[in-house]
């Protein structure tokens, strides 16, 4: 296979959540070749990687035309990275915002590590475009999901690597409410309930109760964004 980076082939920076499944449906309607890749950083909630599967076998059953284009998956061990980067979502701590005013899920450096990791399989494989959910407009608090921030690694590794990578970001000024609707004009009704039943978003890990927007516990701030959305979505005039 001629692994020279080419612009009709990406790989997608997949956790298995409802933005980064929005994110695959989006390239797989775009892309002639998408693969996917997932890191284990220590998170506490093993669930997540769970649903990477799910959503990935769903998508494929559910839309055969994608079927073709929807290539291997990759898992990258970035458990010491997860060790040194510790946060709410590595270790046992409370969700609050911390006294630098970031809160503390968040996790130091994880997109920069993760699009770092990922420049280098999408070198070896052949894709000229990574993919990933980060959005700016229902901002968390993450300094690394900022656009910026993402032209910056875009141009660091576009250098570090001698050859363009681009690294879109299809969510990056959509809300949540106008997500579930790109997911509806992707794959209408079929797509949208992938997202809310196989999708994992909630801190904690819950998928004990199934709430209309999907699981979760339904009050951590992930849970909150996304319930909020959903309504949002369907208070604006969704199918």
């Amino acid at each position: 296979m001629d692994t020279r980076p080419t612009s009709n082939s990406a790989l997608l920076l997949f956790s298995g959540g409802q933005d980064s499944a929005t994110c695959l449906a989006w390239a797989l309607s775009r892309f002639d070749r998408v693969e996917t890749v997932g890191f284990e950083y220590g998170q506490r909630h093993h669930v997540e990687m769970q649903a990477r599967l799910d959503v990935r076998t769903a998508m494929v059953d559910a839309f055969p035309g994608w079927a073709g284009r929807l290539g291997e998956d990759h898992v990258v061990d970035l458990s010491g990275y997860g060790a040194i980067a510790e946060s709410a979502l590595t270790a046992d701590r409370a969700i609050k915002m911390e006294a630098d005013g970031l809160p503390s899920t968040f996790v130091p450096g994880r997109n920069l590590v993760f699009l770092t990791v990922a420049s280098a399989l999408a070198y070896r494989r052949g894709h000229g475009v990574m993919v990933g959910g980060m959005c700016e407009t229902d901002f968390s608090g993450y300094p690394d999901c900022r656009r910026t921030t993402i032209d910056a690694m875009q141009a660091t590794l576009s250098l570090g690597l001698a050859t363009d990578i681009a690294i879109e970001t299809p969510l990056m000024w959509l809300d949540k409410a106008q997500s579930w609707g790109l997911a509806h004009q992707l794959g209408g009704d079929t797509l949208v309930e992938i997202i809310r039943t196989r999708t994992h978003t909630c801190y904690r890990g819950d998928r004990s109760d199934l709430h209309a927007w999907g699981y979760g516990c339904g009050a951590c701030p992930a849970c909150e964004l996304r319930a909020a959305g959903w309504q949002r979505w369907h208070g604006e005039g969704a199918a």
